[in-house]
């Protein structure tokens, strides 16, 4: 917490300088890291994604198309597609239409389309149009909810198994045998 005096003769290094004679590379904001203080591993360095700064999609922001990550990502805008990562905020003014896929997911703005997490939490101003699939799930008086709500002891995986595709072959097949959806009224 306190930094000691330097005794006379010793050198001083100012905070963001490394004690090296080489020069350093030039850097932009956008190539900078934040520093971390105290003793543990920086961000980069870590693989868990509670450590890592969110990704943050501004209220004046409009996404079409899917959006995915490793780590954190908060919504204040709108996302037309998909989210799938591993933490999200819904702020209050987000706006998804789309399917959502992370282990912790907190609502705090409007989904239209199924919500995938371990935890899920919707907040009181939350508007969600849509099924939950859960391990945990917590909803405050107020929210809004219109879907169905299943608990499950992995939602993650259940959604695993449909996402690989069947090998295909390269000659047609008569039987409809890689498609289930295929119509047998003709057999």
């Amino acid at each position: 917490m306190f930094t000691k005096k330097p005794e006379p003769g010793e050198s001083v290094t100012k905070m963001g300088e490394r004690p090296s004679a080489a020069p350093e590379p030039k850097s932009s904001p956008f190539t900078e890291r934040p520093a971390t203080f105290g003793k543990g591993p920086t961000p980069s360095a870590s693989s868990s994604s509670s450590k890592m700064v969110p990704s943050i999609i501004g209220e004046d922001l409009t996404i079409t198309g899917n959006v995915t990550s490793k780590g954190e990502i908060q919504v204040d805008g709108e996302i037309q597609g998909d989210i799938h990562c591993g933490s999200l905020l819904l702020g209050d003014t987000s706006q998804v239409m789309g399917s959502v896929i992370a282990e912790d997911v907190v609502v705090r703005g409007r989904v239209v389309g199924s919500v995938r997490g371990l935890r899920v939490t919707l907040q009181a101003q939350s508007h969600v149009e849509g099924d939950i699939f859960h391990q945990s799930l917590a909803i405050e008086q107020g929210a809004y909810f219109e879907g169905k709500s299943r608990r499950s002891d992995d939602p993650m995986a259940d959604i695993k198994a449909p996402e690989r595709p069947a090998p295909r072959s390269d000659k047609p097949s008569d039987s409809g045998g890689g498609n289930p959806f295929s119509s047998r009224a003709a057999e």
